[in-house]
């Protein structure tokens, strides 16, 4: 195992972790398994590949910016509950 105890009651300390004597030997052996895989990754040539941003091509799913006529301010008003100065009037929010 490439993580021993003590180094993973110091994460769990820096964590804010409380962890029991059972979850403290549960979590060393996690972790290192999880350490051991990230060491096998190291093993893989990657000479000659460029890094990625994302792992799939992304495109912008966005609709273009136009310029369009908007609703007129009286029929917005006419829907709401309460109008006063040509502007919506709602409740206080503290």
């Amino acid at each position: 195992m490439s993580l021993d105890r003590a180094q993973v009651a110091k994460i769990a300390l820096l964590a804010r972790l409380s962890l029991s004597e059972q979850e403290l030997d549960s979590a060393t052996e996690q972790l290192g398994k999880i350490v051991d895989l990230f060491r096998q990754l190291e093993q893989v040539d990657t000479d000659g590949i460029e890094p990625l941003v994302h792992a799939i091509e992304l495109h912008n799913v966005l609709a273009a910016d136009k310029v369009a006529p908007s609703i007129e301010r009286e029929l917005a008003l006419k829907n709401a509950p309460s109008a006063d100065d040509e502007c919506f009037r709602v409740n206080a929010v503290l």
